[in-house]
């Protein structure tokens, strides 16, 4: 992986940040891409090269393309892009607002696609082009409250089977299914569950990165579940 480049949307979150530190041990040269202003502590340091850009809104087509044109110029070339940038809401369909369900389709289904659409001239160039999605498990059978967050990731899953079609032979693209991710957010919403049956972000990018390396050549169009223990 020494060498390659690799764009990162939501960098500075949980997973981003662990996402991006992983990469970077494994000798990565970094975009890191988020829509706040991603903060220097929870990103890598002194490990490879790295272009940071915060402020960046990839629901807009327009600033997903200068952001990963960015990348690329300042790089030289691009060969994954990990499309980390989304959203949750927990709410019932009777009771919840029509606007999450907009809200969610944009965070989760138009980042992933605008930030794809603009990378795929990039990762066409590459030897070993790759789209990672993070998908949902919860997607592959709603429960009550996740109809908005479900559909969207549902989305999501589409969005990728339809790529891998798309631009077999030349760039895969694969997703994986998290469950709960063991975050400090995630502990403070369910204090009472068991956390040792989470994923934690660190083993989440672990497969997130083996999609993205040359070992996975053969893998493309799959939705892959990481749901630790439970």
């Amino acid at each position: 992986m020494a060498g390659r480049v690799c764009v990162i949307t939501g960098a500075s979150g949980v997973l981003g940040s662990a996402v991006a530190k992983a990469a970077a041990e494994q000798g990565m040269d970094l975009g890191l891409i988020d829509f706040v202003e991603p903060d220097p502590e929870n990103l890598p340091r002194g490990l490879t090269r790295s272009l940071i850009q915060g402020a960046v809104d990839l629901t807009d087509p327009d600033a997903a393309t200068r952001a990963i044109d960015l990348v690329a110029k300042s790089f030289g070339r691009v060969d994954a892009l990990l499309n980390i940038a989304g959203g949750f809401a927990w709410e019932t369909h009777e009771t919840g607002d029509e606007a999450t369900w907009r809200r969610l389709f944009q965070m989760n289904v138009e980042t992933a696609s605008n930030a794809s659409r603009a990378a795929i001239p990039h990762l066409r160039r590459s030897p070993v082009g790759r789209i990672v999605n993070v998908g949902a498990n919860a997607a592959l059978k709603a429960g009550a409250g996740m109809g908005a967050y479900a559909a969207s990731k549902a989305g999501v899953h589409a969005l990728t089977q339809a790529l891998a079609e798309e631009l077999k032979g030349e760039v895969t693209v694969n997703a994986v299914l998290p469950s709960i991710l063991d975050t400090a957010a995630n502990r403070a919403d369910m204090p009472k569950a068991d956390f040792a049956s989470w994923v934690t972000p660190d083993e989440l990018a672990a497969v997130m990165l083996f999609l993205a390396s040359p070992e996975a050549s053969a893998v493309t169009g799959a939705l892959i579940p990481v749901t630790g223990r439970v």
